[in-house]
């Protein structure tokens, strides 16, 4: 399998998601959204036993590679509004998983993040928010603190934390928005920062709907950032 046709087959159950979140069967759009989540994700976050995207770049951080410089992505419109077109690997990982738990959990479920006080101490992080807006040398020395062992293990529980809140969810929330103080709270608990490079994504992920959140933060935000790591490694074989 090449890197394109591995980015394709995920990219073709996100579309059979896309047109699932358009009809009313909620147990399709919960199946679909647990399968392609899965697929962008650790395989232990889901319980499969074949090796995801998500875990070859994952073992290549974890491998001693957590400040090698990567491309941040190939969304030219979040790059528009990004503190640095270049970061190091981990900062891949705390972005992705700090979006997923702030969206998740504040937004989805009306409920607390996990990350709080403990976490930062444990992952190392000098920053709460989702590291948007940090330039290339403040991305670097961010990267130099992470525990990457303890990031992991955060990743991890994020993952399966958001895998029971899609597996609840109702066809009445998946099709609504969430009240406009919800999106607030992500900014008042340190999850953005006032940087407009940083607190656009409050705009983005207001005019959502749970549905618009697991299309995005949940699954395909991770396909804008994950196969920008990918050149540099070995295909992820099942």
């Amino acid at each position: 399998m090449t890197k394109e046709a591995l980015c394709q087959a995920i990219g073709e159950r996100h579309q059979a998601l896309v047109e699932a979140l358009k009809g009313n069967d909620i147990s399709r759009i919960r199946s679909l959204a647990l399968e392609v989540h899965a697929m962008v994700h650790p395989a232990e976050v889901s319980g499969q036993s074949g090796r995801t995207i998500a875990d070859a770049v994952l073992d290549d951080m974890m491998s001693g590679h957590q400040n090698d410089l990567v491309p941040r992505e190939a969304c030219e419109t979040d790059l528009h509004y990004a503190g640095t077109k270049t970061v190091p690997l981990v900062w891949q990982f705390w972005h992705l998983y700090r979006i997923e738990d702030l969206v998740s959990n504040i937004l989805m479920a009306d409920q607390d993040q996990l990350f709080n006080a403990g976490w930062q101490r444990k992952i190392g992080a000098s920053i709460t928010d989702t590291g948007n807006a940090l330039t290339l040398e403040e991305a670097v020395a961010f990267g130099r603190e992470i525990n990457v062992a303890a990031l992991r293990e955060y990743m991890i529980a994020v993952g399966k934390n958001t895998r029971r809140i899609i597996g609840r969810l109702t066809l009445e929330q998946v099709q609504s928005m969430v009240p406009e103080e919800r999106v607030m709270r992500i900014l008042e608990v340190g999850g953005v920062t006032t940087d407009f490079r940083s607190v656009w994504l409050l705009v983005f992920w207001g005019r959502l709907t749970r549905g618009g959140m697991i299309l995005t933060p949940m699954t395909y935000h991770h396909m804008l950032h994950l196969p920008a790591c990918l050149d540099r490694l070995p295909i992820p074989q099942n």
